[in-house]
């Protein structure tokens, strides 16, 4: 099912986790937010909420989670991304592995949510994407959430053309038993309005 490389190995050859970890601490010392994302989600959550961060990369959005009281794991197949991430929070949960093969990992279900922000799911190995949102949608608990970012465009991507639409992505999230419960422009919350080159998406998973 996932016998070809994801797309991020395939631009990066697994190699980039101290460069994006640069990348984002120069953007922090201009004075830029860089925890968008974790903010974001902290909105959607009570105190002390379960998070899966996947495709956690150097783990960003997950130690900034972590910090504001939540309990976090991390997820990626990069394994110089987890080198970073482990380096940084040696005491947060970081695992390597395929979203293609959740299920492999020995997870304990009930996550309240569930991110995959970093255009993960445009840069999946091409046709996992639909395994990948089920197996999202299995580990949250009734009434989780799943929280995506991506781009659609390739002003957003650092692909030459976009590989998800919104509609594929909402269908697959319907497949999976998901609705979709808010979409945005941005990370700040801006209204998204059709056409747009960025979405981030709130769908949950219907209550018990």
């Amino acid at each position: 099912m996932s016998s070809r490389r994801d797309r991020w190995a395939e631009l990066t050859g697994g190699q980039d986790g101290e460069a994006y970890a640069r990348r984002f601490a120069r953007l922090a010392e201009a004075g830029q937010d860089v925890h968008g994302e974790a903010a974001f989600c902290h909105a959607l959550l009570e105190p002390g909420a379960r998070v899966l961060d996947a495709g956690c990369g150097t783990g960003r959005v997950a130690i900034r989670l972590a910090e504001l009281g939540h309990h976090c794991t991390g997820v990626d197949l990069d394994h110089s991304m987890l080198a970073v991430a482990r380096r940084e929070a040696p005491g947060q949960t970081w695992m390597h592995g395929d979203l293609a093969r959740l299920d492999e990992l020995g997870l304990d279900p009930g996550f309240d949510l569930v991110l995959a922000a970093g255009n993960v799911v445009p840069l999946l190995a091409p046709g996992t994407e639909p395994a990948v949102v089920r197996g999202l949608a299995a580990v949250l608990r009734p009434g989780g959430l799943l929280v995506t970012g991506m781009g659609l465009d390739a002003a957003h991507l650092p692909l030459p053309e976009p590989t998800v639409t919104l509609a594929d992505f909402d269908h697959w999230c319907a497949e999976a038993g998901l609705t979709l419960r808010q979409r945005c422009a941005t990370w700040s919350g801006e209204p998204y309005r059709p056409g747009g080159g960025y979405a981030v998406s709130v769908h949950a998973r219907p209550a018990a």
